[in-house]
């Protein structure tokens, strides 16, 4: 069964209560009318006002998502199974060729520790020389058997060959065979009675019988008092010499450093430089905590399932979360201005000049005949609230006030009531540094190549923002500016309806005063009526600019 695909439903960064709420809500309308699974996500940090509603309404923050690309988690992971460093050379061929795999990962207790290749193989036949080498390898009688399709007759399968030990055929007649056995050694002989007493009195670590000749009980007795492990093979000898070498463990030829790995985290753009550089037909992948997933094969790029993405509350790349470019936007559901997105294929698009995104969310419930549940009304109530400072912003509409309203009445609350606690929540500026300020609700737009960047906090007490203005005309004036040419923050009084517009940047009091028609102190211009960022500011910004 295919696993279920997920869509994050994500709002701009600097996340006010409509660009959470919304994108809390659609992602629960789409889960209940679509077959995908719908994971509503955040850009930003959330700020006080939307956290008093989310709590209010005993409604979980959406995760924190950061960065869109692509990542190896959404390509196709190959489930190449792993092996064992104490498997022999023999048994790994077999694995590699059955599953028709060049390189497979050697696994202890979950961790890839080295990796195997048919090439490593290769090497390792092409290289032994050593008649040593299976006590060098630490080779293990069990691998033994397994290799010549041996049976054991006498010891223990699971011995180790011990260290030092050689392997000598026993082609000589005994009188000279005596002076080439050590003790430890490993003999090969074949149907020869005196060639296999020799061994065992000479102390062998271990006789290997040919042609499954039969091995008599006198000898098995003095092997088993001796300790010399008595191995039957049906190979003739010049097999079983050939092959027995086959029976050292992965683990001795296993590469060990400077393999190149992936994590399943890592995003396909900070990997493309390796992947061009190293010409690996595949690459282990890694979990967080180190663990091998299985296999990242460069053809598995070429049809690589980006992040899908739906966009709520906002239509511009600048506002967008980081990485956009790499994902796939499937819906854009908004009512700003339209802005500089572009996409590869048509979308879904839907954009209504009303005050505030949750508005064409409760649309979409009621057009899909989906009943909106007290928590999600009184999300989406808050939303509109929010953006419209409780019916007092020029964007509002009457379609987005009998909208609250009705939600007001499914949520259970008291509209004026709440929204004065609600702004009170997010007004409170205690313990925040003006950066902290300045960012929790900033936007970035363009025009005529030039880049400008506006913030806006809206509070019910003008005292507070009176204290506050000279501390963010500080913050900006000191603000980098190589991104953005000009700033501008609104401090807005909700009760009289009013702002004072700090601003910062090469040209931004002409534009300020140009926009507005007023004259502006040093840093900052009062503006009556204005409250509104979307409709009231921003247009006669760029008109101001465009001019």
């Amino acid at each position: 069964m295919s696993k279920q695909k997920e869509i994050f439903v994500v709002g701009h960064k600097n996340p006010d209560t409509d660009s959470i709420c919304s994108a809390i809500a659609y992602a629960n309308l789409k889960n209940v009318i679509g077959e995908e699974k719908y994971i509503p996500k955040r850009a930003g940090e959330v700020n006080n006002e939307t956290k008093y509603v989310l709590d209010y309404f005993g409604v979980a923050s959406p995760e924190f998502i950061g960065y869109v690309g692509t990542q190896v988690q959404d390509v196709t992971i190959k489930a190449t199974p792993s092996l064992t460093e104490d498997i022999s050379l023999k048994k790994a061929w077999n694995a590699m060729r059955d599953l028709q795999e060049a390189t497979m990962p050697i696994v202890k207790e979950g961790k890839m520790i080295g990796l195997i290749s048919v090439k490593d193989i290769a090497t390792a036949n092409m290289d032994l020389d050593e008649t040593r080498n299976l006590s060098i390898s630490k080779t293990k009688y069990k691998n033994i058997l397994e290799t010549i399709d041996g049976t054991i007759i006498v010891g223990d399968e699971d011995g180790v060959v011990p260290d030092g030990a050689k392997m000598i055929i026993g082609a000589a007649n005994p009188d000279l065979l005596e002076s080439y056995v050590e003790e430890g050694d490993i003999l090969l002989t074949g149907n020869r009675f005196e060639s296999q007493i020799c061994g065992v009195e000479m102390n062998a670590s271990c006789i290997i019988v040919s042609m499954g000749a039969p091995i008599s009980r006198t000898i098995q007795k003095l092997a088993k008092e001796k300790g010399c492990v008595v191995i039957s093979t049906p190979h003739d000898t010049y097999v079983t010499a050939r092959l027995i070498n086959q029976s050292m463990p992965v683990g001795y030829f296993m590469r060990k450093e400077n393999l190149y790995t992936f994590r399943m985290e890592d995003y396909i753009s900070d990997i493309r430089d390796t992947l061009a550089k190293i010409r690996h037909r595949d690459f282990p992948v890694l979990d967080a905590e180190g663990n091998y997933c299985g296999m990242l094969s460069r053809r598995s790029l070429l049809d690589m399932d980006n992040k899908k993405i739906i966009m709520v509350d906002h239509n511009e790349k600048s506002q967008a979360v980081d990485g956009i470019d790499e994902a796939e936007i499937l819906e854009i559901i908004d009512h700003h201005r339209l802005g500089t997105m572009e996409t590869t294929m048509p979308i879904y698009f839907r954009n209504q000049p009303v005050g505030c995104t949750a508005t064409i969310v409760y649309h979409m419930y009621q057009e899909n005949g989906v009943k909106v549940e007290p928590k999600i009304a009184g999300l989406l109530c808050s939303a509109i609230l929010s953006d419209t400072l409780m019916f007092r912003s020029p964007t509002c509409t009457p379609m987005d006030q009998k909208v609250a309203e009705e939600l007001a009445k499914i949520a259970g609350i008291n509209i004026e009531e709440h929204a004065t606690k609600m702004f009170r929540a997010g007004s409170s500026l205690a313990g925040k540094t003006p950066e902290e300020i300045f960012y929790q609700d900033f936007k970035t737009f363009s025009s005529n190549d030039m880049n400008f960047g506006v913030g806006q906090i809206s509070s019910l007490d003008a005292e507070e923002l009176a204290a506050l203005r000279p501390k963010i005309a500080g913050f900006m004036e000191a603000a980098d500016k190589s991104e953005t040419h000009m700033l501008f923050f609104l401090l807005t009084n909700i009760i009289d309806e009013s702002s004072d517009l700090v601003f910062s940047g090469e040209h931004a009091k002409e534009i300020a005063e140009a926009a507005f028609e007023g004259k502006a102190e040093e840093n900052y211009i009062h503006l009556p009526g204005v409250v509104s960022r979307k409709k009231q500011f921003v247009p006669r910004i760029l008109s101001a600019i465009q001019q």
